[in-house]
């Protein structure tokens, strides 16, 4: 098989970008550095592209891996012919292998090994031959008769024959894929629940029922679940008759065969207690990965915008992590995100210390300068909302509050890294820090925490842990080297993040940054111990250095593209002084111009585009900004996307690409549930993306669901299609279900009803 090819047609892009991919990934080379800094030789695959070449290219080198393992496995039987070998080499899937390997595969003890062992093959032979020569059937069966071989009687001789005919049938592909082709198409799930379970999360389950081939993933999730739990019994549902019949059509050859009641025997038993079971079991793993699969990826699309949430720069932000028994804890960190000052405070339940939570507030607002107080959601949340809001309005106080989820946030503070940072904190005070920091930088605290802990997907704990844990890397290294690290400020955890950086590498950049100070320059890095030549190439450009001696070392700009940069800017006769005072938005428009002045001029030549007046609009002698930046990149030999990339970063200097995102909604009152009515319209903040929905926060202690019915006016196949985790949105009230507290919104235009 020819991998690149396959790979080539399953993600419908050209060979060569697949071949030129795959030598930058076998070199050593990071999918964000060849999605950011490769794209001239890849065509401009992006990052998803990537992951899934990346996928693909693993999964057929395994395939191939295991063809020639089955291959060795068969011969060494002295069983391979060139019939096995085509077979094995046209197989596109790995349980297609499986199937061809079935009947060589070494067995356990069964009925069909031990009749072997009785010497019955021959007979399971002439029952599948069908043939009455030289013997009637009965006439042969009684020459197996042995007691020798605990072969007594003539039933013992046929069923023993029978076990072994069933045995093979089993394990033929033809057989197999009959079945397969009518559970996938006809077959239904069905679920009922166990005898003396009356009320439970799964009633909707009780009877239910659905086709295979259009179950959603979270339905499947939550029937494996309540099977799990012994709440439900499960099982897969076709027409049994149809297939058996179909197998009869295939392997009854002669009608007047003595022996035709014994094959039919044979046949039954082969579906019913061998292929029917076994091919359940596949589905039902097959329906469970899929499932899987679906949910790791809607976590995965729920982590990225939630890791790039924009940033709230510029405050002094109380974080507050509340609770009843123990109290509220309040930790105060400054602009940088370093750690000020702690208190605990009892507004809540039993003690319900208002005025004192009050007045410690204030003191610290007073003493600290605070413009911002986040919230986490955790419990005992609104009532310090409440509190916090009544503190706002009595002191006509210039400040605002948000709440912001502090899932994981116990996780990190019990970590050894949380030690490691505040080791003379308790875990609850390094909880507050988390929640206020998550708000002021979201990704650069969210890292520190397993991404399976942050909270947004659907059933992460019932799926494959290692998939989850790896698809989760990618998505958070994905969004590190999207938007840049600060490689003086930023912590190990989010260095690990970076391309090319190892986590060995990441304690040695912060190693050499405690012994020597600040990096200088982006070439510093070569000094850090094991970080090579080729780490350096994969990571350079990922890390910026907002106080560099070398201008470019402040952008996305890769050292290897420094000489261009300063080419571009030569040419537009850019003084690289102003760059970084409010930036050149119109340098698109200076290269519009650049290329224009060249056209009046008709002798110049640019690159080998000499028919340069082919480039402009003949009516209004103007030119396109495509047509442009393709001129201008041959004359200074540059690839295009290289170019548009140089371009971005001049026009916005170490920009943060998170800026355009939805921030969080700031508050200075609070909003009950009791206060909401049918048809009231608010503001919310996505929280959670699901295959069924969106939950979304609105400002009260539960979250609304925005079932995947009331996203759009227009269908849509996936709520994904409309919101992302983070996103500010109107919805109004749909119901409203105090007593167990559900809140039905809806994103739909009132007209729409």
């Amino acid at each position: 098989m020819d991998i690149n090819k396959k790979i080539a047609e399953e993600l419908n892009v050209k060979l060569w970008q697949v071949e030129k991919t795959v030598e930058l990934i076998e070199a050593g080379s990071t999918i964000p550095f060849i999605a950011r800094y490769r794209k001239e030789v890849t065509g401009n695959l992006d990052d998803v592209q990537l992951r899934q070449l990346e996928k693909s290219l693993n999964y057929m080198r395994n395939l191939e891996g295991r063809k020639e393992e089955v291959k060795r496995l068969i011969e060494e039987q002295g069983k391979l012919d060139d019939k096995l070998i085509q077979s094995i080499e046209k197989a596109d899937s790995l349980q297609k292998i499986e199937d061809i390997y079935a009947p060589f595969k070494k067995k356990k003890r069964t009925r069909a090994t031990i009749a072997k062992e009785k010497g019955l093959e021959p007979l399971a032979s002439y029952l599948f031959e069908q043939n009455d020569t030289p013997y009637i059937f009965l006439e042969y069966v009684k020459s197996f008769i042995s007691e020798d071989k605990e072969v007594l009687n003539i039933e013992d001789a046929i069923v023993g024959a029978q076990d072994i005919l069933a045995e093979i049938l089993s394990e033929r592909v033809d057989l197999k894929d009959i079945i397969r082709k009518t559970a996938i198409n006809e077959g239904i799930i069905k679920s009922e629940v166990k005898k003396n379970i009356t009320e439970s999360v799964y009633e909707m389950y009780y009877d239910y029922e659905e086709q295979i081939k259009s179950i959603p993933a979270h339905r499947v999730l939550a029937i494996k679940r309540g099977e799990k739990e012994k709440v439900l019994k499960v099982k897969l549902i076709w027409d049994d008759f149809k297939i058996v019949s179909r197998f009869k059509e295939i392997l009854i050859r002669n009608n007047d065969f003595s022996g035709n009641k014994y094959l039919i025997n044979s046949i039954e038993d082969s579906y019913k207690r061998l292929m029917k079971p076994a091919i359940e079991r596949e589905y039902r793993t097959q329906m469970a990965e899929n499932a899987e699969e679906r949910a790791i990826q809607v976590f995965a699309d729920n982590t990225k915008p939630l890791l790039l949430q924009a940033p709230v720069k510029g405050n002094v932000i109380m974080g507050i992590d509340p609770g009843y028994r123990t109290g509220c804890k309040i930790a105060i960190i400054d602009e940088t995100g370093k750690y000020l000052d702690h208190a605990t405070i009892y507004p809540t339940k039993p003690k319900s210390d208002i005025a004192g939570s009050k007045n410690k507030m204030n003191e610290f607002i007073s003493k600290y300068s605070v413009t911002l107080i986040v919230i986490g959601n955790g419990t005992g949340s609104r009532e310090t909302e409440m509190v916090v809001a009544e503190m706002i309005k009595e002191g006509e106080l210039n400040i605002f509050y948000t709440i912001t989820s502090e899932a994981g946030a116990s996780v990190y503070s019990a970590s050894a890294l949380a030690n490691e940072e505040f080791p003379n904190l308790d875990v609850s005070i390094r909880g507050a820090i988390s929640i206020a920091r998550r708000v002021q930088d979201p990704l650069a605290e969210l890292v520190k925490i397993e991404p399976k802990a942050i909270g947004v997907g659907q059933y992460q704990h019932d799926v494959n842990q290692k998939n989850l844990e790896t698809t989760l890397h990618n998505v958070v290294e994905d969004c590190v080297n999207h938007v840049g690290v600060d490689l003086n400020t930023a912590s190990q955890s989010l260095l690990g993040y970076v391309s090319g950086v190892s986590k060995s590498i990441a304690k040695e950049i912060v190693k050499y940054r405690d012994d020597k100070g600040i990096f200088k320059n982006r070439k510093e890095l070569l000094k850090v111990k094991k970080l090579g030549d080729k780490a350096f190439e994969q990571c350079a450009g990922f890390l910026r250095l907002p106080e560099s001696e070398h201008w470019l070392d402040r952008t996305g700009v890769h050292p290897e593209s420094y000489e261009l940069a300063e080419k571009i800017l030569n040419k537009l006769d850019i003084p690289k002084e102003i760059l970084f005072n409010g930036g050149i938005l119109d340098i698109e428009n200076k290269i519009i111009k650049y290329i224009s002045n060249k056209q009046e001029k008709p002798k110049s030549k640019i690159g080998d585009l000499s028919d340069l007046k082919n480039a402009f609009n003949q009516k209004n002698n103007t030119i396109s900004k495509e047509n442009a930046f393709k001129l201008f990149a041959s004359e200074i030999d540059i690839g295009i996307y290289t170019l548009n990339d140089i371009v971005d970063e001049l026009k916005k200097p170490g920009r943060d690409p998170r800026e355009n995102m939805p921030k969080p909604i700031f508050k200075s009152d609070v909003l009950k549930m009791e206060d909401l009515k049918e048809g009231m319209l608010l503001n919310g903040t996505v929280r959670n993306v699901i295959d069924f929905g969106a939950f979304v926060d609105i400002g009260v202690k539960q979250d609304g669901l925005v079932h995947i019915s009331e996203i759009s006016d227009k269908f849509v196949k996936h709520p994904s299609q409309v919101v992302s985790v983070g996103d500010e949105v109107k919805v109004w009230i749909k119901e409203v279900d105090l007593k167990r507290k559900r809140i039905a919104l809806s994103m739909k235009s009132k007209e729409s009803k």
